[in-house]
């Protein structure tokens, strides 16, 4: 049986993450320090992560997710 190679999503993950969080932030009326505060995340980290600059490990995603009061799944 023969398995197919999964079709490359049109946004990355870490694409995907970015816009997410910038959305969330933004219905909270949250500036990026409000959020990094929130979190217990440097504000410069959480700005290149909005970005789609820099890997971040799941810990912070955790960390972000619940930040916003939403879950992990939400962010992606």
């Amino acid at each position: 049986m023969s398995v197919s190679a999964p079709s490359s999503p049109s946004i990355s993950a870490r694409q995907q993450l970015a816009s997410s969080l910038r959305r969330l932030r933004a219905e909270r009326g949250w500036s990026q320090e409000e959020l990094a505060a929130r979190s217990a995340l440097d504000r410069s980290f959480l700005a290149h992560v909005e970005r789609g600059a820099r890997n971040i490990s799941i810990d912070n995603i955790e960390k972000l997710a619940h930040a916003l009061g939403v879950r992990i799944a939400d962010l992606f």
